[in-house]
């Protein structure tokens, strides 16, 4: 028996500019941070000669090629790895909910199949090749960030180049200002959910076609990655907060996908009630929406009278790991 426990995130500050479609043109910069809230993956050798793969749905496979499940059917095909498998996966939170969940699960089925091999793999290389099996095996509208926040971990910088590599180092916090981020973002689940290649289509496709609107927006959203982190590492949170508003508000404008009435609605009860800045994590249109709250208390308070759920969370250092090998 095999288990890796992978963390999923939140992005604080430069998201979508880690899309092919804008770095290989002006590059990128996305702070992200891995929080303790994961995604298992199991994987055991079987007695029967096939392959088994649960998840929200239970497949039974012949062979490799009659896997439905599009990101394990790929990691099998690239690894070729022979039948008599199970692979079985659980989160602490559903699918398509903007926490990087797809990047997530594809490093760590990596990270499985790599220790099932007894291989040794690097968080780069382990980034790197879940972003190889979303973006070029499957063609997916989705960026770098998930799979290398999940890799690695942390409160992570990544500088997107537009040879395709990624520089990759630690946000470098005082223990002060972690605690004081830990203790004031505030994240509440809206209870839609989304797929985020549906959302960041139309942002690909107008970055490819060089719609200079669209990438003057994902211009001003990487200046202000590059605020938000020079105001955390100065340990300035309430100019990380007001700069997170004019983030949102930049990030609304890039589709018409990305926000709605109800969840604008949400924001305003939000900066009413105790909220400095806030947003949608992850493409938009559903999911969580992550505030800085200098008024802990009332903001709680204002989203349960909303009905919208809160998740606690802290931040997560070690990213994917390998928690069993029996």
């Amino acid at each position: 028996m095999i288990i890796t426990k992978t963390p999923l995130r939140i992005s604080l500050g430069g998201g979508g500019t880690d899309l092919p479609s804008y770095y290989t043109r002006r590059d990128g910069f996305v702070v992200a941070g891995a929080i303790d809230k994961y995604v298992f993956i199991g994987i055991n050798r079987t007695f029967s000669n096939d392959y088994t793969i649960k998840y929200s749905e239970t497949e039974h496979a012949a062979s490799i090629e009659d896997i439905r499940h599009p990101i394990v059917r790929e990691v099998m095909a690239k690894h070729q790895v022979p039948p008599a498998v199970e692979i079985v996966s659980l989160a602490d939170i559903p699918a398509g909910t903007g926490l990087g969940s797809s990047g997530t699960f594809t490093v760590g089925l990596l990270r499985a199949i790599h220790a099932l091999r007894r291989e040794h793999i690097t968080s780069a290389d382990l980034a790197e090749e879940a972003c190889h099996i979303e973006i070029e095996r499957l063609g997916q509208s989705v960026g770098k960030q998930d799979q290398h926040i999940a890799s690695f971990g942390g409160l992570t910088c990544f500088e997107f180049h537009r040879d395709g590599t990624v520089t990759t180092y630690p946000l470098s916090l005082s223990d002060a200002t972690m605690h004081d981020l830990e203790e004031n973002l505030l994240m509440f689940f809206t209870g839609y959910s989304r797929q985020a290649t549906k959302v960041l289509g139309d942002q690909k496709r107008r970055s490819e076609r060089g719609d200079e609107a669209m990438l003057d927006n994902l211009d001003s959203i990487k200046d202000l990655g590059l605020s938000i982190k020079k105001a955390l590492e100065q340990g300035e949170t309430r100019l990380f907060a007001e700069l997170m508003h004019e983030h949102w508000l930049h990030k609304r404008e890039r589709s018409a996908g990305i926000s709605n009435t109800q969840i604008d609605r949400w924001y305003d009860v939000g900066v009413r009630n105790g909220a400095v800045g806030g947003k949608i994590i992850g493409a938009g249109a559903g999911g969580f929406m992550l505030f800085y709250a200098e008024d802990r208390q009332a903001l709680r308070l204002a989203m349960a009278d909303e009905g919208l759920a809160e998740v606690r969370f802290t931040f997560d250092h070690e990213g994917s790991q390998l928690i069993v090998r029996a």
